[in-house]
């Protein structure tokens, strides 16, 4: 490394530890009594590496400052380094991260923490394997008031109503909607807590033209078009409904069902009314797109911001991304600024108040056999209090679960509670099936030419469907008599990707 950039790297650390030790400082306040203890904390995490540095930046290291005589242990599940030489085969059944953890919390040397994924926190909890933290909370006065529905309520569903864990970040979702199009349209603007089937009325309404100057009314995500609808509703628009795919043994198909041909009805009349964005002329994709060249345009593949879609689910992320992007207006030939705001993503009325791709960061419980539960909830206290939350709260790509360091950017006036009003679905069919089962990926895929075909209508639906649910048992049986060999597809169930 020159020794300039050496010096450059050194000064920005520098300046980072400078500004970060006032705030520290004060995080540390208030806490005298936790400060003095003297032990080793243990913390278990998935993933990662007895030193992981991203988990030790993202929470640690702050508190180790704060708590000098507090020594923090990282110790993951699965070891990642174990595969840096010899990486898993493919198909290779790997080991399940929820039954090793259970290993470590009860085995000889317990960790005092353990960091989780939502859907793992209902298993931990019925076998009593985590503190329940709603005493703690109340005889420490901790407030939890001003934590968003979306974590405090997520957590509290998957705790049976009880606090079992707490979470000091996350990441959401929310419908964006073109301000424009609706008022061409002369159709009200989107609003919190619709049905899907309120959302695609507005859709429909509000789709109109032909061809290149067609106005489409929805998509899943900003580059999405008709051909993706398949794994896009497996991701937002089913798993809600708790629609399966497969029973809980992963050898059966589910899909020859009532339920799932009202799903797939419902998608074929988007697709059929040209709500969803058309498949698009590939040659038009592949303009050149050179920084500089007369034909740049960064936006040509965006559907939002080429001003033809009137809503879309974006992250949380992508709000920054807007907002960046009508700034540099001026700078962008032929880009017009989009004039856009945010609503909750849709729900069903079977699981009203539950949507969205919501993801809490670092899920945190207390381990029943902790040797060091003090300094566990001092840990927990700091990463989830107001000090730490304000520190944190300039990050772009996560948000904080404290309301009062949610905030706009830039100033501008958006409904920012869109992203933190939903509870978060903890229903994922495919986890535990992919760990057991690395091939089952592979039958899912394969229904895409299945709904391909009944999208066409070049089979009927339900057709469709039974045909899918017989290749696919049939597939799940080679699984089952060779679990590490390629699936050979049935005739006409060969998968294909359309992206």
């Amino acid at each position: 490394m020159k020794k300039t950039k050496w010096l450059r790297t050194l000064t920005g650390v520098t300046l980072t530890v400078s500004l970060m030790v006032p705030l520290l400082a004060a995080c540390g306040k208030g806490d005298g009594s936790d400060a003095k203890t003297n032990g080793v904390l243990r913390i278990a995490t998935m993933y990662g590496g007895a030193d992981d540095d991203y988990f030790r930046q993202q929470f640690t290291d702050a508190y180790e400052i704060t708590h000098p005589n507090v020594k923090i242990e990282i110790v993951p599940v699965i070891d990642n380094s174990q595969y840096r030489y010899a990486p898993p085969k493919p198909g290779e059944k790997q080991p399940d991260p929820l039954e090793k953890l259970k290993e470590l919390m009860t085995g000889p040397n317990p960790p005092d923490i353990a960091v989780v994924n939502l859907e793992q926190l209902p298993d931990l909890v019925s076998n009593n394997m985590l503190q329940q933290l709603d005493p703690l909370i109340t005889k420490d006065k901790f407030d939890t008031a001003d934590i968003v529905p979306t974590v405090l309520e997520g957590l509290k569903s998957a705790g049976e109503g009880k606090l079992y864990a707490l979470a000091p970040t996350f990441t959401s979702s929310a419908l964006m909607y073109n301000k424009a199009l609706f008022d061409n349209a002369g159709v009200a603007y989107p609003k919190d807590n619709m049905t899907w089937d309120e959302m695609f009325d507005l859709a429909r309404r509000v789709s109109s033209g032909e061809g290149a100057n067609r106005k489409y009314g929805f998509s899943f995500n900003t580059y999405s078009y008709g051909d993706n609808v398949f794994y896009e509703m497996s991701n937002i628009y089913t798993p809600p409904l708790q629609l399966r795919m497969f029973n809980d043994a992963g050898d059966k198909m589910t899909v020859d069902s009532d339920r799932w041909e009202t799903v797939w009805k419902t998608m074929q009349g988007l697709i059929k009314d040209k709500v969803f964005p058309e498949q698009p002329d590939r040659s038009q994709m592949s303009k050149p797109m050179n920084p500089g060249s007369d034909d740049y345009n960064p936006f040509q593949n965006d559907l939002f911001k080429s001003g033809r879609l009137a809503m879309t689910i974006v992250q949380n992320y992508q709000v920054y991304e807007m907002i960046t992007a009508n700034k540099s207006a001026t700078n962008v030939k032929g880009f017009t600024p989009i004039d856009w705001d945010i609503v909750t993503v849709p729900t069903h009325p079977e699981t009203k108040g539950v949507g969205g791709n919501i993801y809490m960061n670092g899920i945190m419980g207390i381990n029943t056999k902790a040797p060091n539960p003090t300094d566990a909830w001092s840990f927990l206290k700091f990463v989830n209090g107001e000090d730490w939350a304000k520190l944190k709260s300039r990050s772009v790509s996560q948000m904080v679960s404290r309301k009062k360091y949610i905030q706009t950017r830039d100033g501008l006036n958006y409904n920012i509670q869109a992203f933190y009003l939903l509870k978060p679905n903890i229903f994922n069919e495919m986890n535990k099936l992919y760990r057991d089962k690395p091939m089952i990926g592979q039958v899912q895929s394969m229904g895409y030419n299945y709904f391909k075909q009944a999208m066409d209508g070049t089979k009927g639906i339900r057709d469709a469907l039974k045909e899918w649910q017989t290749a696919g048992d049939a597939a799940l049986q080679q699984m089952k008599d060779n679990p590490n060999a390629p699936i050979n597809m049935a005739p006409g169930a060969v998968m294909k990707v359309p992206y």
